[in-house]
């Protein structure tokens, strides 16, 4: 159990997050109670730091998304200088959204309502007939944005953490040989899950599952996830595979230069974290029913195509994975208790060609597939933890990532609960 804040009495929130049993889930009202998610969103979502788009998606000044975190909405820009800036997308004059399309370019930034316009840097530029007031002051309200080696992150907290440094410096050496910040989006889909968030991530982080991803199967190692001792008599031929193929990967990063240690740290940081070069079945180039790359031009130039991939996820809401030949970024954004967006972005080199160095259908079926999969698996769990008949189980040893992220999110729960309490 987590041990006693030293502040008054704990809520009943904070009683349940304190009685978490590790190594078990949570309480099944803790995914389907109303006021839980409302504290997620202003415990986690509102205090850390979380992944919200890729450089790739600004590449030009003027290029913006907009990005929803159940009733925020935020715009990630690229300003006229170059630099990613990210603003509340609410107008300072009578509240109206500023842009309501999910992406697209704009020279300023003009309230469809009254006309008041704003520059990409969020500066109040002009606001017919109005007086009396500087407009120094009301310049859009900003959002804490940190570009890491082609990833945006954002905090909507007054005083963000300052560990996005840290995980900054950890993981650009790792990122930026495959030129994520120069790549383009080749495709995104965006797909609705019928499942509270955090099931959507415990779902991520194990692969217990993954006998229930054929396409996926095709290029993860069967044994992913278990100890050389927890590995069955029939899977043996397949761990000889993986541990041959793990020490060529680490040959050729050596020789290549590319770091390829294991970064490890889920529980304590607000960016935890987990980086690995692991490599994958088949040819171990791509996502692929064969394992080969699916793009003709690499994402980098490495002069090397079988190297497995990088992958990393951060807490609250994010894994990517990035091959020779392209990137999938994954980020989990909440819409209500039960309702999860789950967007999933196809990058590739920024003068590849669609029809001619990739086929779109061939590039994008392993994970179209496989989110549509967990989809599927995610609603059964939201079903099933509504339940009154449910109870947490043990957790496996190859969920031991569930674990870290339960973990980190009841501390990081707990301090915004006993913070608010103080304040």
């Amino acid at each position: 159990m987590t041990a006693l804040p030293t502040t008054a009495q704990p809520t009943g929130l904070e009683w349940d997050l304190l009685e978490r049993v590790p190594g078990r889930p949570l309480p099944g009202h803790l995914y389907t109670d109303a006021a839980v998610y409302d504290a997620d969103l202003r415990h986690v979502f509102g205090r850390h730091w979380f992944l919200a788009t890729t450089e790739a998606e600004v590449r030009e000044p003027g290029d913006f998304v907009t990005i929803d975190v159940d009733r925020r909405s935020i715009i990630v820009i690229r300003d006229d200088d170059g630099q990613v800036r990210a603003f509340h997308n609410v107008c300072r004059h009578r509240g109206a959204r500023l842009l309501t399309e999910p992406s697209g370019f704009v020279g300023n930034l003009t309230c469809g309502y009254h006309s008041w316009t704003y520059g990409t840097d969020g500066r109040l530029l002009h606001a017919p007939g109005l007086t009396g007031t500087d407009p120094a002051c009301l310049s859009l309200r900003a959002v804490a944005v940190r570009a890491v080696a082609g990833l945006v992150f954002l905090s909507l907290a007054a005083v963000p953490p300052t560990d996005i440094d840290d995980f900054a410096a950890l993981a650009t050496p790792y990122l930026e040989p495959h030129g994520l910040a120069r790549a383009k989006v080749a495709a995104q889909v965006d797909l609705e899950e019928a499942g509270n968030w955090k099931l959507v991530m415990e779902n991520n982080r194990e692969c217990y599952h993954c006998d229930g991803h054929p396409e996926l199967s095709c290029s993860f190692f069967p044994t992913y996830g278990l100890e050389a001792h927890e590995v069955p008599e029939r899977l043996r031929p397949a761990h000889e595979r993986f541990t041959a193929a793990e020490a060529d990967l680490h040959a050729r990063c050596v020789e290549l230069g590319l770091p390829d240690a294991l970064l490890e740290d889920l529980v304590d940081p607000d960016v935890a974290h987990r980086v690995a070069r692991e490599p994958l079945d088949g040819a171990g180039e791509s996502f692929s029913l064969t394992g080969r790359a699916v793009v003709r031009r690499p994402l980098a130039d490495l002069g090397e195509a079988r190297l497995g991939r990088l992958s990393i996820h951060t807490q609250p809401n994010a894994w990517l994975h990035v091959l020779s030949d392209h990137a999938v970024v994954f980020s989990v954004l909440p819409l209500g208790v039960d309702r999860t967006l789950v967007r999933t972005t196809w990058l590739v080199h920024e003068d590849a060609v669609e029809g001619v160095d990739y086929d779109l259908a061939e590039l994008t079926h392993v994970w179209t597939e496989t989110n549509a999969q967990d989809s599927a698996f995610v609603a059964l769990t939201q079903a099933g933890v509504a339940d009154p008949a449910y109870e947490p189980g043990p957790y496996t040893s190859s969920e031991y990532q569930v674990d870290h992220f339960l973990s980190w999110y009841t501390a990081k729960m707990l301090d915004g609960l006993t913070a608010g309490r103080a304040s």
